[in-house]
């Protein structure tokens, strides 16, 4: 069986966004090589989550909704709030799904990422 280990983002603005998800996660990072390009922070319980220079992944992202990030939260509406303020792109605003709260953004790259309620 294979156990998920960790989510990377290649991207050739490594800066601004990691700079972007340090004010999305409220932490900086647990990682951080800047001489080889990467920053990477321990979320959730055993994931890791980290952003890696990459020569070639420059532009938005050509197909942002086909890998998904979802980040759990039990105040979906107040985080959505705080993450637009901090300049990320609004794609679809809160709404309600099968009795839990879901919404949708994008990171300066233009990846898409969703605030979710927990699942029962």
């Amino acid at each position: 069986m294979l156990n998920l280990n960790s989510i990377m983002i290649g991207t050739k603005q490594l800066k601004a966004l990691a700079d972007f998800y340090e004010k999305v996660l409220g932490k900086p990072a647990d990682m951080v090589d800047p001489e080889n390009g990467f920053f990477g922070w321990q979320v959730g319980s055993g994931y890791y989550f980290s952003i890696l220079e990459h020569s070639e992944m420059g532009g938005k992202s050509k197909d942002p909704g086909r890998v998904m990030l979802n980040f759990e939260t039990t105040q979906v509406k107040e985080g959505f709030e705080r993450i637009k303020s901090l300049g990320a792109t609004v794609i679809r605003e809160p709404y309600e799904m099968g009795g839990g709260w879901i919404a949708t953004l994008a990171d300066p790259d233009g990846n898409f990422f969703q605030l979710i309620t927990p699942m029962p």
